[in-house]
């Protein structure tokens, strides 16, 4: 098992990293964040709340029984990547990663952020 501080170090070795928070969507609340720059994550990842709530009702309203795994946000300098980990012991929690999308080699955060869910000690 890794604690989430531990984890929280090993994200910033993936290629482009800017910023990444770990967040409670169904409180709205930052449980850890981080930045290489002046990126605000608390507001991108309260903006993200919101973007995973709407997601959540959608899917609820169209009776899909499936889940949402992740939401990719791809932009002219960068990916915004939502992870929501289908693990018990996060349920309500998604990881929120900011990456340099000329750098950043999106199979592997998504890699990352799944294994990392799994090993996580929360």
């Amino acid at each position: 098992m890794a604690t989430s501080e531990e984890l929280a170090e090993q994200v910033t070795r993936l290629d482009g990293y800017i910023a990444s928070a770990l967040v409670d969507h169904t409180s709205g609340m930052t449980l850890q964040s981080q930045s290489r720059t002046d990126f605000d994550i608390e507001l991108a990842a309260a903006a993200s709340t919101e973007l995973v709530r709407a997601e959540l009702r959608v899917l609820e309203h169209l009776g899909a029984t499936d889940h949402v795994q992740d939401i990719l946000i791809t932009l002219g300098d960068q990916y915004h990547l939502i992870y929501m980990p289908q693990i018990d012991s996060m349920r309500g929690l998604f990881a929120f990663l900011v990456l340099d999308r000329s750098r950043a080699n999106l199979a592997l955060a998504r890699r990352f952020l799944t294994q990392a869910s799994e090993i996580a000690e929360l």
